[in-house]
């Protein structure tokens, strides 16, 4: 006959509980091993189907034809296509919102811009921290914008535009895509540092604010280079600076605004990858070696120099890098002027 001092075992539980304790720490050992394994080989076989990107801006704009264009590059690079879906609205939180609900198996991604760095101050009541939901891949592109105005406007260069606007303050029109974004920044920025004051017209895309400056609907406009090409090559818009720190390849005639007495001035627009925290890691620096591959593609960059869009592909390490870096100044920019989203 067995005692009880025989029927407890090592940690002090009864025999058959311990027993089954053990079972079960074995069983889960063997799932999370099963699991393990099934990951590792998900990420080796990565991709084994077709890439998502979600892109927060509307068709026809710089960074949906930049989109595209690496999309079609990085799809040959991978031997998987990339599908390229627009889903404006909501100062871009429509498209992260998808991103993040998305299974996080690295085949869902964001295409986006500056509102990663200030929604977290424009947005009210946002569902997530950009921070930490997101994972920055790359920088994929930097796009210079332009200051333009309509065929008709009465400056015609940016003396005569600061001018005319101090002459009627609050009268003069600029369209920017959209509230928050860079060119609504470095609309912002012009007026603080030129004692101006514009009524700004913000719009999802800056496709529908060069349609606009077309049609007179608005005076001017802040947008990227590549949106402004169709316009200003069919004669509709006048171009009168661009905000980039140097001159831009596809306008070298175009003075910028930091040479109009403006030093330091530089608001380029930009374009990068995110993924949703919890995506397997190892995919993050496998899709960056697709992206940096494709941005020294030839074909690629004289597309994107017709454009005046730069590649840069830089490192997860560099992007979250330079992110912090920025996010920093714009949201002093933000809350210096005042900006909010209604």
């Amino acid at each position: 006959m067995k005692t009880k001092q025989q029927r407890i075992g090592e940690k002090g539980l009864p025999l058959r509980r311990e027993v089954d304790v053990k079972r079960r720490r074995v069983i889960l050992l063997g799932l999370a091993a099963l699991a393990a394994g099934r990951s590792a080989h998900a990420q080796a076989d990565w991709p084994s189907r077709p890439l998502h990107i979600i892109v927060p801006f509307s068709a026809g704009g710089a960074g949906d034809t930049s989109a595209r264009a690496f999309g079609v590059k990085i799809g040959e690079i991978l031997g998987h296509n990339v599908i390229i879906e627009n889903r404006t609205g909501g100062n871009a939180v429509v498209a992260a919102s998808a991103v993040l609900q998305a299974p996080k198996d690295g085949y869902t991604f964001i295409w986006d811009a500056a509102n990663q760095l200030t929604n977290r101050v424009l947005v009210k009541d946002l569902p997530f921290d950009y921070r930490t939901a997101f994972v920055p891949i790359t920088m994929v592109v930097r796009a210079p914008q332009v200051l333009a105005v309509r065929q008709d406007f009465p400056a015609r260069n940016v003396d005569e535009f600061l001018d005319y606007v101090r002459a009627r303050p609050g009268t003069v029109s600029c369209g920017t895509p959209p509230t928050g974004a860079m060119g609504h920044l470095a609309l912002a920025l012009l007026q603080q540092r030129a004692g101006i004051r514009l009524i700004h017209t913000p719009y999802r895309g800056g496709a529908d604010a060069a349609r606009d400056i077309m049609g007179g609907q608005i005076d001017s406009a802040v947008i990227t280079t590549s949106t402004a090409r169709g316009p200003y090559q069919a004669g509709k818009i006048r171009i009168l600076a661009v905000t980039s720190s140097a001159r831009s390849a596809a306008y070298p005639d175009v003075p910028t605004i930091a040479e109009r007495g403006f030093p330091g001035y530089d608001m380029d627009d930009w374009f990068g990858l995110f993924a949703a925290a919890g995506i397997p890691p190892a995919i993050v620096p496998r899709l960056h070696v697709a992206v940096a591959q494709a941005a020294r593609d030839p074909g690629l960059i004289a597309g994107m120099a017709s454009l005046g869009t730069v590649p840069v592909a830089s490192t997860p390490q560099e992007f979250t890098a330079w992110l912090a870096q920025q996010r920093e100044l714009l949201e002093k920019l933000i809350r210096d002027a005042n900006i909010t989203v209604s």
